[in-house]
């Protein structure tokens, strides 16, 4: 079961004279994700480097910031895999000492950076969470946001037309068992709709 983070994490290195700070940010996608890079080169605007990996399901990705290709976004990503993480962007700030340390170095300088963020990481089971959209009629709603609050799922959205179509937030796993409890609940007048 991959984890995530309870919490962001940091770490800082100096090798040979260069600064690398290491952060270890929980995200739940792609987009949460670009919103810490942005905010991390705001925060170090005279950074040399702010390279990346990002565990997020489909979402997944890195950068090497204009360091050599596969020295450093790979290297964060295989720490990150390592650790079995998911939801989570490795971000790794270098500001350049003035000393090359060679292809060798800057994966070691990176994988360390990153390692060193995790080390004392909180790290919490990850439950995906997956969206069920139900439309069902105002006879039977009270009974379905009843459920919902009993279930402890999150209600999203109620929207009223000719029926009432309710979004729900539940974990993967409860999909299928929903699906049977809302029918039943409904003696199968409860139209399910996508989810995501």
């Amino acid at each position: 079961m991959p984890h995530s983070l309870a919490a962001p994490t940091t770490h800082e290195l100096d090798i040979r004279k260069s600064r690398f700070i290491a952060h270890a940010i929980p995200v739940d996608d792609r987009e949460a994700a670009m919103v810490e890079i942005r905010r991390l080169r705001d925060t170090h605007p005279a950074a040399t480097h702010v390279c990346w990996a990002l565990l997020a399901g489909g979402q997944s990705g890195m950068s090497d910031d204009g360091e050599p290709s596969g020295t450093a976004g790979r290297p964060i990503l295989e720490v990150l895999r390592h650790h079995d993480l998911e939801g989570v962007l490795g971000a790794v700030i270098r500001y350049y000492g003035g000393i090359k340390l060679g292809a060798g170095g800057l994966v070691r300088a990176y994988t360390d950076a990153i390692a060193g963020a995790l080390l004392d990481a909180q790290l919490v089971e990850r439950i995906v969470q997956v969206r069920l959209e139900v439309e069902v009629g105002y006879a039977d709603e009270a009974r379905v946001r009843r459920w919902i609050e009993q279930q402890g799922y999150v209600l999203e959205a109620g929207v009223h037309g000719m029926n009432v179509r309710l979004s729900i937030r539940l974990p993967a796993t409860a999909l299928d068992s929903a699906r049977i409890a809302l029918r039943d609940l409904t003696q199968g007048r409860a139209i399910l709709l996508e989810q995501a």
